[in-house]
Parts: C-alpha cells; sequence; structure tokens
C-alpha cells in the first residue's frame, strides 16, 4: 500500500564548501557546489502554511513594503505568507540606531510607532494589519532549508512551507568580532533587531564607559546616541577619519569635531587586539594592536554587514559583491524565486555595475518594484539613484541636530562649500565636468528635493563658479542653473 506521506528533499551545505562558478548573461555567478541533502516529510498535501501563492522568506523593511504593495493589487488575501525570524511585524530598521537608543526621559522611538511603512508616510501596519489583509505571517521561525525543485521550504521549527513565487528578503547580518577576543562577553553589543537593541538600551542604562568599534554608519549613530545618556563615549577605529566610504578627510573634520564638542573622543588608525573581561565576566576593556587600553563596561560593535544568503545559495551569489544575483526586475537565476532589499545584487543601471546596497530607501524601493514586475505585465528595468543620509543628535536638549543627505556616487574630484554653521554641501565632479554627486548638511526641503534631480541627470557644471560660491545657497543655485543647459540638449 502506497505511503500517505510525500517525502520532501532539502539541500543544505557542508562547510567548507566547494564553489563553483558558472556564467549567467556575462556575469560570473557563484554557486555551491558541495552540498548534502537530507529529507522530511510531509502528509501529502499537507503543509503548514495556508497562504502558499506567494512567500516572502525575512520579516525586515522591504517584507513590509512588498506586502503593502501585494495589498494594493488586492493579491495578498489568502495568497500572502510571510516567514520571519523576528517576533514582530516589520518595521523601519533605522531607528533602531537613531530615536530608539535614547534615553527614558528624552522621548525615545518605540514599537509599534515605528512599524512599516510609517517611513515613507504610509500606514502603520501592526500585527493586525495583517489579520486584516488576510496575511499570513510566522514569527520567529526562520527558513533553513529549501529545495527548489519541489518549491518547498523547511523552517527552524520544522515547518513544510510552499510556495508558488518566492521573494527572498533576507537582509544583512552585523559582522562580528570573533569569540576568542571577547565577541560575545556580556556587555558587548551589536544592532540589527530590535532585541539587539533593547540589549543595549539595558546596558546603556549603568554603563560609564562606552567604547564604538567601528567610524561608519552605526558608529556614528550610536556614538550620538550615547551622548544623550552623558556617558563617557570614546570611537575607534583603522581609518584616518570617520565615514571613510563617503565622506571626505574634510567633510570629516567637521563632523568629528561636533562629535568632540559633545565629549566624544576618537581614536584613529588603530585596531582591536581583543576585548577583556573584568572579575565579573562582563568586559571592561579594549587591547589595541599598539598595547593601548581603553577601559569600557559597555562595547557596541558597528564593523559592517553581510549579506544572508543561506540556505539559498544554490539560486546564485554574485561573487564580487555578495548576495543573491537578480536582474533588473529582481529575477534571480530559477524562475519564480525573486531577491529584494540588502540581500540582492541588483544592476545599478545608471553606473552600469552589479551593486548591493544596505540601504532602507532601495529597500522599500526594490520591493515595490519587484512585487509590481510579478503581478502586473511591467518590464521597466530598475533604475535605482544611491541615496544615503544620516539624522543624529535629535533627542530632547540636544544643542545641534544633525541631518545630512547624499544622492549619487562619490567619484571625481571634489568642491565643498559653507563652514557647517549648520550648512555645509560637497559636489563631486568627474573629468567631463559632470556633477556626479552631492551632499547637504541641514537644508532646506526645497534644497534637499533639488539633490536628486542634479545627481540623476549629471549635468555640467562650471567647477570654478561653485569654487567660488560665497555661500551653500549660491552653489546650490548654480547647480540649479547647470540643469537648464541639460532640458535644452
Amino acid at each position: 500500500m502506497a505511503s500517505t506521506a510525500a517525502a520532501q528533499c532539502f539541500s543544505s551545505y557542508s562547510s567548507p564548501a566547494t564553489w563553483a562558478l558558472r556564467q549567467r548573461g556575462g556575469a560570473r555567478v557563484l554557486q555551491l557546489s558541495s552540498r548534502r541533502s537530507f529529507c522530511v516529510s510531509a502528509t501529502a498535501g499537507g503543509f503548514d502554511n495556508q497562504n502558499r501563492e506567494y512567500v516572502i522568506v525575512g520579516g525586515g523593511n522591504a517584507a513590509g513594503y512588498a506586502a503593502r504593495t501585494f495589498v494594493e493589487h488586492g493579491m495578498a488575501d489568502g495568497r500572502l505568507c510571510i516567514v520571519s525570524k523576528e517576533p514582530v511585524p516589520p518595521y523601519e530598521r533605522p531607528a533602531l540606531t537613531k530615536g530608539y537608543l535614547f534615553p527614558p526621559e528624552k522621548k525615545p522611538a518605540r514599537l509599534p510607532g515605528f512599524h512599516t511603512c510609517v517611513g515613507s508616510g504610509g500606514q502603520r501596519q501592526t500585527a493586525e494589519w495583517y489579520k486584516e489583509n488576510g496575511i499570513e505571517v510566522l514569527y520567529e521561525d526562520p527558513v533553513v532549508a529549501f529545495d527548489g525543485k519541489t518549491q518547498t521550504l523547511k523552517t527552524s521549527s520544522g515547518k513544510i512551507l510552499k510556495y508558488g513565487s518566492l521573494i527572498i528578503s533576507t537582509g544583512c547580518e552585523a559582522s562580528r568580532l570573533p569569540e576568542k577576543i571577547g565577541g560575545k562577553l556580556p556587555g558587548v553589543h551589536y544592532i540589527r533587531d530590535v532585541g539587539d537593541a533593547d540589549a543595549l538600551v539595558s546596558s546603556l542604562g549603568s554603563a560609564k564607559k562606552v567604547l564604538v568599534i567601528g567610524g561608519g554608519y552605526i558608529g556614528m549613530e550610536v556614538a550620538a546616541a550615547a551622548c544623550g545618556w552623558n556617558l563617557d563615549t570614546t570611537i575607534v577605529f583603522p581609518e584616518d577619519h570617520i565615514m571613510p566610504r563617503l565622506f571626505t578627510p574634510s567633510l570629516a573634520k567637521k563632523y568629528e569635531d561636533l562629535y568632540q564638542q559633545n565629549g566624544v573622543k576618537f581614536i584613529k588608525g588603530a585596531l582591536i587586539d581583543k576585548l577583556e573581561a573584568g572579575s565579573d565576566g562582563r568586559v571592561s576593556s579594549a587591547l589595541l594592536k599598539d598595547g593601548s587600553v581603553v577601559e569600557a563596561d559597555t562595547v557596541i560593535v558597528g564593523i559592517g554587514a553581510k549579506p544572508v544568503v543561506g540556505p539559498f545559495e544554490a539560486v546564485g551569489v554574485n561573487p564580487k559583491v555578495g548576495g543573491i544575483e537578480v536582474d533588473s526586475l529582481f529575477r534571480t537565476s530559477v524562475p519564480g524565486i525573486f531577491a529584494i532589499g540588502d540581500v540582492a545584487a541588483f544592476p545599478l543601471k545608471m553606473y552600469n555595475r552589479i551593486a548591493r546596497v544596505e540601504h532602507v530607501d532601495h529597500a522599500r524601493k526594490s520591493a515595490h518594484h519587484c512585487v509590481e514586475t510579478l503581478l502586473t505585465s511591467q518590464t521597466k528595468a530598475y533604475d535605482y539613484l544611491p541615496y544615503f543620509y544620516s539624522r543624529v543628535f535629535e533627542y530632547e536638549g540636544s544643542s545641534r541636530k544633525v541631518w545630512w543627505q547624499f544622492y549619487g556616487d562619490n567619484v571625481g574630484e571634489t568642491v565643498e562649500v559653507g563652514n557647517f554653521d549648520p550648512k555645509i554641501a560637497t559636489f563631486w565632479i568627474d573629468s567631463d565636468s559632470r556633477l556626479k554627486g552631492v551632499f547637504l548638511e541641514s537644508g532646506t526641503s526645497e534644497e534637499f528635493l533639488l539633490l536628486p534631480q542634479l545627481a540623476k541627470s549629471q549635468p555640467i557644471v562650471d567647477k570654478s563658479k561653485l569654487q567660488s560660491a560665497t555661500s551653500v545657497e549660491d552653489a546650490l543655485e548654480i547647480a540649479r542653473s547647470s540643469l537648464h543647459s541639460v532640458a535644452s540638449v
């Protein structure tokens, strides 16, 4: 008699794995060739998700905006399932290193206040919103295995899920210091989700000396928040200045001075040798490679992130930028499987290169574009304009709030205008005198709206005029006037 159970086989990968390269549309795509398989049984036709037509794996920013687009098209109710490792519905992740870290008396951000899609002026999508729209959400149950042939997934709790179309939205995870040098000591923090942020807030409440490792986004935003707690704060990083991937040395100096005015100390060009514990087992200091010691009872590590591609490696991983390779419609090499947000390695059309962008703006826009592609006859290529921003020192009582935006590509020569009181602007201009990127601190809403127009159009600008501008407003007007020459061509 035939068994009523159907065997579902999933692929997992041994470590270390053997990697193989294959060609796809002229691009080299990394795949795993060494793997082992394991099988689990599910009753024939009996899967653990009710909604099977569309499944999103991951519960971050991109998942929330994808859900909104499904609802807008009337295609969510009874059809869409989200599988998340988080205990709560998708939320606007940037808040975790900004308002969430404010001290209790300074009105910190808290859920449900920043669930998606409030960050873009949309509706607050609480757990009730998902229920009302017929969306099935599986919480705290990440996907651990995947079988593309049978279109099934296995979760950490053992659930077997079926999908028709699959959207991979697994995002990134924080890069960590090795355990052998103290990376897991009590008092050492990484920030990627609400649980991480809650643990850090708890530590800040009793902290005396804070050490931030890393001079990028996470480091600078966390250090600014620590100032709101009036804590002794030190930032250590290996580069010559903060935000080295974007800021020029001159621009970085302005922000470093501001942080120092708020009591933050910088240790530049330094590497961590190990974190050391005190008698209570909690982190007590950091030993640097040069032999110096920095005392700290709370350490925040902000040294980057890496895309969470597992268990979907077989779909195709880009060897250069990491992440799951997709085309301009977010389709992977496997029909019916898409990838969006931080984990997607996509064609950055305007700069003719493959890129991964770890930013909420891309998470939102890629989610919308992908779902539009899936549900409609859209064939328009995703044409993303890189955008970054930061907002810090916004807690009550702060003497100076910081809010900057950048659009475009930071390549070419730079022209800096303004003296940071509060405005400053930087323009990146290539050898053909084309404006490639533009940065602005403390702009008006109208001025900020001008930036993407400039970066997208890449007009030819008169560098000498920019250099002679007497104010940020004058420089922006010079750049604005260059748009007219583009329009007249």
